[in-house]
Order: C-alpha cells, then structure tokens, then sequence
C-alpha cells in the first residue's frame, strides 16, 4: 500500500489522504496512463487558454457594432464566428479530456478496489468476527467510487479554476486597473471562506448521515443473510421496525443535510452577484467617461460570467471532495488495520513429506485475559488419526483454527513435519490442510463451482470424480442443470447432508496431507451421518486426520482419542481403554447411550453405535 505520509512530517488528516491518494492517479509501474494524465492537463490548458480568447472576440464584435462602423459588419460578423468557434473548441477539448482521462480515473479505482480486497483477506479471523460484512462493503463502496470524482474536480475544476482566476486577474489588471483586481481578488477569498464555514458545519450533518446509512445497510444485510432465522421465529414484523428506525434516522440526517445546502447555496449566489453587480456598474461607469468601450463592459461581464461558472460549483465541489475524503478515510481505516497474523520474513513455503502435527504446550485465548487453551501437548504421526472430544467450550474447535493459523499463540509451539506453522507461509500452510467443518457455508453459485473450489483450476472429470467419491455424483445429476445448478445464498437450497457430502468432495479435490474433521456429522440425522461417516473414513485413510467431535461413536476406531476440559487434557488413549478408565470420557459415553436409548426408534438409528458400552 502506498505510505501514509512522510516519516518526518505528518500532515492534517485530509492532506494524508490525499498523499496516499496520488500514487493510484500517477502509477509508476504505468506509464501509459501517466502520459494519458499529462495529455489530459495539456487538453485542460488549451481549453482555458481558449475559453479566455472568447470574452476578446465577443468584444471586438461589440465594438465594431457602434455607430459608424457599419463598414465594419463583415468583421464583427467573422468575430462573432470566432466567438463561436471558441465556445464549440472550449467544449471539444473538455470532451476529449474526459475521454483521455476515464481510463485513469477508472484504474485508479480499480487498483484501489483491488488493494482493500486483498487486505481484508490478510485481515484475521478475529477482525471479519467483529466487523458486519454489510457495513465493510459499503465502506469499501463508497471508499472506491469517491476516486473517479475526486480526480475530476482536483484536475479538472478546481485547478483550472485557478489558471483562470489568475488569468483574469492579469487581463483586469492591464485593462482596468489594480481597483478591480483587489475586489476580483477580495470575492473570491470570501467565497471561498464562506464556502468552507458552512461546508465544514455541513460536514457533520454529512457524517451522521453516513453512519445513519451504513447502520441501515448493515441491518438490512443482517437480516436477509439470517433469512432463515427471520422467518423460524416469526421475527418479520420485528425486522422491519428494526429497519424503519435506522432508516427513520437516516432520512432525518438527510434532511438536515439537506436543507443546510439550501442556505450555502443562497449566501454563495449573494457574493457572486454583489460582485457582478459592482463590476459591471464600474465598466460602465468608466464607459461615461470614455475610458472604456462598449466591448469593454461585454468583455467584464463575460470573464467575470466564465470565471463564475466553475465558481458557482465550487461549494459543490468543495463539499465533494471533502465527502470523498471522509468516505476514504474510512477506507484507509480498513487498510491502516495491522494485519494480527502475518507471515515472517522471507518464510518459506511448507514442505510436507508425511504430514505429521505436533502441539507442543501451546497456549491460547481470543482475550489475552482469559486463556483457553492451557499446555495443550499431543502428537499425531503421520498417516494416523487423532480424535479430540469434551464438552462444549473445551477447546476443541480452537484447536482446528491454530492449525490453520487463523491465530497466533500466545506460548509454545505447533509443528508440521517438524516445521513451525508460524515460520513458513499461511498459504502453503493452508494449502496442506483440508478441512470438512461442522457449518458448511456454499458460495452462492453452481455445484460444480463449489466442489471446484478446492482446487483452482480443476477439470470437469477430476469434479465428477470427487463428486463420486464423496456419494453425491448421483444426486447431482439428477437435478434438472446437473453440475450448473445454483446452490443459492449460502447454500440454502441443498439439505445438511447435500452440503457434507460437497464440502467433503471439495476436500477430496483438494488431496490435502492434512484432514481436520470439526464436527462434520454433528448436525445431521443419524442415517445421513452413518453415510457420511463411511465417506470420511475412506477420505481419512492414508491422511493424518484430526477429529474433532461431540458425537463419541464417531472416533471409536482412532488411533488416540484426547479428552478437553476447560482447555486442558485431562484423559487420552484410545476409545476401549478410555471407558474402562471410567473418567470424564466414560462419563460422556454412558450418557450418549442413554440418550441414544431414550430415543424413540428410528430406522437406522443403531448405526450410531458401532461398538456397544463397555
């Protein structure tokens, strides 16, 4: 990412966006759009110097218009067309610099999209956990598409603005004199101060405004992604309160915002028209006593006429610009976010031969104050299969996200074949990993494409291959587009076996040394999961595997069962020695089974249990 601000001086915090800002409107590594930026301020110079010829040949007309002159028609007549022509090239060369500049303005943005996309993905777990993916995308919206606008009006309005003022200035002082310079001068320094007082007390009209959006946005998002939840409890009426307040408050922002453009607009049109009024009234006064001409007064109007026009937005452009940069400040915000795992380095990728995991006293909490993990130790050799079990809150999930590196411990240390997983790269490591969890979230586009997902580039047989082995090729080609039918938002439209069974297929694609099982079967019903669990255990052969589990009858073959409790074993070995041990393990067994028993029967139900208590 581009440097916030020098090391040495910081700047005000509108100056530091918009150094930030400049390295996408000039790239170094594209020097076609660099020269495209450098043609387009040449095409900007000649329409000013252009625009400034125009005032002279409409005076010149005028002038050869007073009485007298007649003989004259045919030169004010050519005048009059060089006046036109001026306009017609003033608009030619403004069009023409639009059509150079769009593609710069557009990579910019592009670039910028791209850079925030990328961060938020280096961002971990705990940051996507905290923040609502409604309100990061409309921040990421509105960040991105300020950029095309603020190009515009920094190249396009207010610096030519500038060249003109400045040119006017010039042209009166050599025609008229230093008296209307200084009031030229003195109108536009109250302009602008007025502009900036009413725009600045806007400002935080347009913040609340902004947070009142976003808010809405992000309830709005919310509860369409909890579609499913809305209507299990009936909630519909209550989500649309929920919503018409916060989009109560924003329309109430709005118009306060509103409604304070109203009085900035009136209090600009009243400096502008003061100083037309005066401007004019001194020309013609210099007119009664014969030191300017006709053309002169039409030559006053018409600069002070031009020079009002891009003056007349500037309030809107000020207030653009400073939207724009509130929208980008908050954008930086999401980039300026430390990255809490990062690679070391120069960290290599990881090589895995066997795939053999090993804890080693590792400590952990998402809270720094409250640890749970405490000394975690166990190996898994590689090739063999390790189940960890306890009761809820244990530690067992958190167990599956340290090995992804999804965080960082805070003591001990985790290894692959011997490698510290903090020491080489996240994305090696996560290549070697695969994972079927318990909550199997589908991207909202065709089967293929989500069993696809585990291997980019995958062909359409290594799919279907996949696909058979994970028992739902079958399924697949039964539904009326096959492997093109869409699975809906988050999947919703397959069952909780259907996406096991994808989720399981994407894993197989993927052929990773690693397997972690969170919880793969827990939701499902008991036939769906003894097909499932016959799947897994094909997939896990040759595989180190981690399981984690809540249902025991579902790690009774592992090569080591560990027990959790509040973080720490407290029992391990395996499935026969851990009943007879008569512990948490054994407890946890029994009371599985009388659940089981109190259950009322149901065809296939026996297949939970594959090895009776002991």
């Amino acid at each position: 990412m581009p440097p916030a601000t020098p090391d040495s001086t910081p700047l005000p915090p509108a100056w530091a966006t918009l150094r930030r800002f400049i390295p996408y409107l000039w790239p170094a590594d594209a020097p076609a759009l660099r020269r495209r930026v450098a043609v387009a301020l040449a095409l900007v110079a000649l329409a000013k110097v252009v625009t400034l010829a125009m005032p002279f040949a409409y005076k010149g007309a005028i002038d050869r218009m007073a009485p007298g002159l007649e003989p004259a028609a045919g030169l004010a007549m050519a005048l009059v067309f060089a006046y036109a022509g001026a306009r017609f090239g003033g608009v030619l060369f403004d069009n023409l610099r639009n059509a150079i500049f769009e593609k710069v303005g557009q990579e910019a943005g592009r670039r910028l999209a791209d850079d925030v996309f990328v961060h938020l993905h280096r961002l971990s777990l705990r940051f996507h956990l905290d923040r609502r993916t409604g309100a990061v995308t409309k921040i990421v919206e509105r960040g991105t598409k300020s950029i095309d606008t603020m190009l515009y009006f920094l190249l396009f309005n207010i610096a030519p603005t500038v060249l003109e003022l400045l040119a006017v200035c010039a042209i009166f002082l050599v025609k008229f004199g230093p008296g209307l310079v200084a009031a030229t001068l003195a109108m536009v320094a109250l302009y602008i101060w007025f502009t900036r007082l009413v725009t600045e007390w806007r400002n935080q009209l347009r913040r609340d405004m902004v947070d009142m959006d976003t808010s809405a946005v992000a309830h709005a998002v919310d509860s369409l992604l909890n579609f499913e939840t809305v209507k299990y409890f009936g909630a519909e009426e209550r989500e649309a309160r929920r919503y018409g307040t916060a989009m109560r408050r924003y329309a109430k922002a709005t118009v306060k915002s509103e409604n304070s453009l109203a009085w900035l607009n009136i209090g600009q049109s009243l400096i502008t028209n003061l100083m037309m009024g005066g401007a004019m009234a001194y020309t013609v006064w210099g007119w009664s006593r014969g030191q300017f001409s006709t053309g002169d007064v039409v030559l006053v109007n018409t600069l002070l006429s031009q020079l009002f026009r891009p003056l007349d937005l500037l309030g809107m452009v000020y207030r653009t610009i400073r939207q724009g940069l509130i929208d980008m400040e908050a954008m930086y915000k999401l980039i300026d976010t430390e990255t809490e795992v990062a690679d070391a380095p120069g960290a290599p990728a990881l090589q895995v031969a066997g795939g053999a995991v090993r804890f080693n006293a590792v400590r952990f909490g998402y809270d720094p104050e409250r640890e749970i993990l405490h000394g975690v130790s166990f190996a898994v050799p590689a090739g063999k299969t390790l189940a960890i079990v306890g009761p809820s809150g244990a530690g067992k999930s958190t167990i599956a996200r340290i090995l992804f590196r999804f965080y960082d411990i805070q003591g001990g240390t985790v290894s692959i074949d011997g490698h510290d997983i903090s020491a080489v790269t996240q994305q090696s490591l996560r290549a070697a990993i695969g994972i079927v969890p318990q909550d199997m979230v589908l991207f909202n586009d065709t089967v293929g494409y989500n069993i696809g997902y585990g291997r980019e580039g995958a062909r359409q047989d290594e799919i279907e291959a996949a696909a058979k082995a994970a028992s739902i090729h079958d399924f697949i080609m039964s539904l009326p587009q096959g492997y093109d039918t869409r699975v809906g938002e988050r999947g919703l439209k397959l069952s909780g076996g259907e996406k096991q069974r994808v989720a399981i297929a994407r894993t197989l694609l993927k052929d990773p040394p690693v397997l972690v099982l969170d919880e793969a079967t827990s939701a499902l019903d008991s036939r769906t999961e003894t097909e499932i669990q016959t799947v897994l255990r094909d997939i896990s052969r040759k595989r180190t595997t981690l399981v984690v589990a809540h249902r025991l009858s579902t790690v009774v073959d592992a090569d080591e069962i560990i027990v959790l409790d509040a973080g720490r074993i407290v029992e391990r070995g395996r499935h026969a020695d851990l009943v007879r041990a008569d512990g948490l393990y054994a407890t946890m067994w029994a009371r599985q089974a009388t659940e089981r028993d109190d259950m009322p029967e149901e065809p296939g139900i026996e297949d939970m249990f594959e090895v009776a208590p002991q």
